[in-house]
């Protein structure tokens, strides 16, 4: 267990539908929360891309190479020599993988250590739907669910357990609860405007006070090359449920120190988690 301070930043982004752009991008973000003093560094969901298109992810999905990427796996690679150049541990918001079916990509979280080693993976479970008259999605044509059997995903990081989701996967709270014992929760997202505006704070703050543990939740917020529009407000929250940083709208870096200490002093004062009978 290390014994240095937490600090993690979340990089906000507004991706386009150049992944070369979007890696200059986060590689100025990532190198911004280093140097004031991050030392876990959080990209959002489709950092790399946000296509003309769904299909434009499927198109550029990279085979998984763990912890030996290479030049035919350029966003991985990106990954690794951020999180090695920087020092820091790296949650690489999400990138496509291929899968069994070439039509479809698993929408996945790596995480990166400081020496370039994967210490954890997540495929995302739940596929976002939502159709309003005016707005229509459908990742599952697309996405490739990840296997239920492997979630929740907690990564033993140095601070404490840390739990993956991605953007939809906070709508189901039993998924978070199925962590149990938890320091944080990660979400990195896309959320819509509409959603967002309407449940995102919502969710987030509830999450972190039904598990007593807090939530770094990390999202696009802006106008994109695509006409969509994404909610932003990446924001870290306590046990408590207190915002503690947030960024409205706009690339930008949120950080704040994680403290373990907060967790157990809210624990004890509603053992809640202790008093479940289902």
């Amino acid at each position: 267990m290390q014994t240095e301070t937490l600090v993690v930043a979340c990089v906000q982004m507004v991706s386009g539908t150049n992944v070369a752009d979007n890696l200059k991008s986060a590689e100025h973000g990532i190198a911004k929360a280093a140097n004031q003093g991050a030392n876990l560094v959080v990209l959002p969901e489709y950092f790399c891309i946000m296509g003309q298109q769904d299909t434009d992810k499927v198109a550029i999905a990279e085979d998984y190479r763990a912890s030996n990427p290479d030049a035919s796996t350029p966003i991985q690679l990106f990954l690794q020599q951020q999180a090695m150049q920087h020092g820091v541990y790296l949650i690489g918001g999400t990138l496509p993988l291929k899968t069994s079916d070439a039509d479809k990509v698993y929408n996945t979280t790596l995480v990166y250590a400081p020496d370039g080693a994967v210490v954890a993976r997540y495929d995302k479970i739940h596929l976002f739907g939502f159709q309003n008259g005016l707005e229509y999605y459908d990742e599952s044509t697309t996405i490739m669910a990840g296997e239920l059997a492997q979630a929740p995903v907690v990564w033993d990081s140095p601070w404490g357990r840390i739990g993956l989701s991605i953007c939809y996967d906070v709508r189901f709270p039993e998924l978070y609860r199925a962590a149990h014992d938890v320091l944080a929760w990660v979400n990195v997202a896309a959320f819509t405007q509409t959603t967002g505006q309407a449940h995102w704070e919502l969710l987030m703050r509830a999450r972190a006070v039904e598990n007593q543990c807090y939530v770094i939740a990390c999202g696009q917020g802006g106008e994109h090359e695509n006409g969509r529009r994404t909610f932003g407000h990446s924001m870290i929250v306590d046990a408590w449920g207190i915002v503690q940083a947030v960024q409205a709208t706009g690339e930008g870096v949120v950080m704040s120190v994680i403290k373990p200490s907060r967790v157990e002093r809210v624990r004890t004062s509603i053992p809640a988690l202790q008093h479940r009978v289902l």
